[in-house]
């Protein structure tokens, strides 16, 4: 008896042709997402810097710029420059951060819950 019959996770997939072909169009599709992602990142990068360094109070722009880094703050230059600018505005505007950070938490963080949550027969 193998040590593995006994594990108590499902077994691999066999790495099949089909199964290869379907990766390869996986990662052919999701390359240039990321490259978005990454653009995008790099684009908010100065903005977010900019904000802070001039000490702006301008609720609006420091939002816009918070609404923008949601889209990317599942990759972590996103998420740093999300979480720079939050400690930014937290003692201007408390509450404004947290529905953020309520927001990045729904919006990032809630798949992981539900994979481990048990589900009620």
């Amino acid at each position: 008896m193998s040590a593995f019959a006994s594990s108590p996770y499902p077994a691999r997939p066999a790495a099949d042709a089909s199964y290869q072909e379907l990766l390869a169009e996986l990662q052919a599709a999701i390359g240039p997402l990321q490259a978005l992602h990454q653009q995008a990142i790099e684009a908010l990068a100065p903005k977010v810097l900019a904000l802070v360094r001039a000490g702006s109070r301008d609720a609006a722009q420091i939002e816009r710029a918070l609404d923008q880094l949601l889209d990317h703050a599942g990759h972590p230059e996103g998420l740093a420059l999300f979480k720079t600018l939050c400690r930014y505005y937290w003692p201007l505007d408390p509450q404004a951060t947290t529905s953020y950070v309520q927001a990045y938490r729904e919006m990032w963080e809630g798949d992981d819950k539900n994979d481990s949550e048990e589900v009620a027969p």
